[in-house]
């Protein structure tokens, strides 16, 4: 049984007597734990239609690129095989997703959607709504609590979210059952791309290909429960231990699934859960509060992605102190190429662009010392947005936009006043010597 606090009925229109049911996948990108697919299941039983899945290929999505559009065909692949498991057709066609979905509602008794918290999934959903002639129900399934039930305004930080996610979590922390389709004898002539040759799809894509993938992480879900099955075996029982520890890896690599829906947190805090200890605790901590508190603050926030979303507090500090002396100050490509004079930042920016992922830790100094190097706080924030957008596997994503703005003080507290940063937060090189071997991370990415 989904719970009715995910369900929200985008528009008024009445059920149409068509041929399917269709469920638009954008954001939750998996066939299990998947709340939007399951409801959409239950729809097509009780109206004994087939269902028809749909997955919109846009090749101009913000700063995605090469690294992302291979991992994230590589996860559509896995959803095609098991919705083929399931007998459920999986339409994917080059548009983009919200005239996609419009196009094909014309052949749809209702159409279910999952849910986004960027501006653009919000403005595809609201654009679709307006368009769509048959009743249009959007089901979240990429929150453990959904984003209203939580709270109904942004809040001020991860203490102040912390007791209202703890309230209602034992309410939405459930299993979810895999179901079975309604199936008919309709042949349904419905043009897809074909993308089991992954690389001729992704040739056909107008993307920037400077950017090479990662080998270390291949898209879906099968990977992602490798990921998973690995750090609860290896790595949670001292996770609270060595998470800020660079060199022991010690994190779960499971964000670039998480970001492209190929995972549900449910099922992973659910997993979780089956063990107990403080490396238990610290992890869902991460994966609930931390990763839910980046999507109030997206959602709320329609200036999550720029300095103007700041607090005022942080904002009027920033620009108090924008004209104090820099000992260095870096262009954009400087930043981007790793060439600063900080070996520990060059380290972190070449961890990043090699391997599509800068560990949390590193990422709040990079971040600091983005705003100590450039002439303005504006310019400090679009470069970290950029940079981390291009090269992180988990990119464009609400946990991606809250880090970046952490650095900037965002979740955080004024803090004693300094040149520069005024009352955000400060971060030295010697604050890394004292909490890790930041010598050896920085010869490990250097050299």
């Amino acid at each position: 049984m989904i719970e009715k606090e995910r369900i929200k009925i985008l528009n008024k229109n009445k059920l149409q007597n068509n041929k399917f049911i269709l469920y638009w996948m954008q954001a939750s990108q998996r066939v299990e734990y998947n709340h939007a697919l399951e409801y959409s299941i239950d729809i097509a039983n009780k109206y004994k239609k087939p269902l028809i899945v749909f997955f919109g290929l846009t090749d101009n999505f913000l700063d995605a690129n090469l690294r992302h559009y291979q991992f994230m065909l590589e996860g559509l692949l896995d959803v095609k095989k098991e919705l083929e498991k399931k007998d459920i057709k999986f339409i994917i066609r080059k548009t983009s997703p919200e005239l996609g979905v419009i196009d094909l509602a014309k052949q749809a008794c209702i159409v279910i959607t999952d849910r986004g918290y960027l501006n653009i999934q919000k403005k595809w959903r609201k654009y679709a709504s307006e368009k769509i002639r048959c009743p249009f129900i959007q089901v979240e399934s990429d929150v453990v609590i959904p984003i209203e039930v939580t709270s109904i305004k942004e809040e001020y930080s991860a203490a102040t979210i912390r007791k209202k996610i703890n309230l209602k979590l034992k309410d939405f922390l459930k299993p979810i059952k895999n179901k079975v389709a309604f199936k008919d004898s309709l042949d349904l002539k419905l043009d897809s791309i074909e993308i089991s040759n992954i690389n001729k799809v992704l040739s056909s894509l107008n993307i920037d290909r400077s950017v090479k993938p990662v080998e270390k992480f291949k898209g879906g879900t099968t990977e992602a429960k490798k990921h998973l099955n690995f750090f609860i075996k290896k790595r949670i029982y001292k996770y609270h231990i060595y998470k800020n520890d660079p060199n022991k890896d010690y994190i779960s690599n499971l964000s670039p699934y998480l970001h492209f829906g190929q995972i549900s947190p449910v099922y992973i805090a659910l997993k979780c859960s089956e063990i107990s200890g403080k490396g238990v605790s610290s992890f869902l901590e991460e994966l609930i509060v931390r990763r839910e508190l980046s999507m109030n603050y997206v959602y709320y926030n329609v200036d999550y992605d720029n300095f103007n979303g700041l607090p005022s507090w942080a904002k009027n500090s920033l620009k108090k102190h924008e004209m104090d002396k820099r000992e260095y100050i870096y262009s954009i490509d400087e930043f981007e190429e790793a060439e600063t004079h900080d070996p520990y930042w060059n380290a972190a920016e070449k961890q990043m662009l090699k391997f599509g992922k800068m560990h949390g830790y590193m990422r709040m100094y990079w971040g600091k010392k983005i705003i100590e190097w450039t002439k303005k706080p504006e310019d400090a924030f679009y470069i970290g947005v950029y940079l981390n957008n291009k090269y992180e596997m988990d990119g464009r994503d609400p946990n991606a936009y809250a880090g970046v703005a952490w650095c900037f003080g965002k979740h955080d507290r004024p803090w004693s006043e300094r040149p520069i940063f005024g009352n955000v937060r400060y971060m030295n090189a010697n604050g890394l010597r004292r909490k890790f071997d930041v010598e050896s991370y920085s010869k490990k990415y250097c050299n």
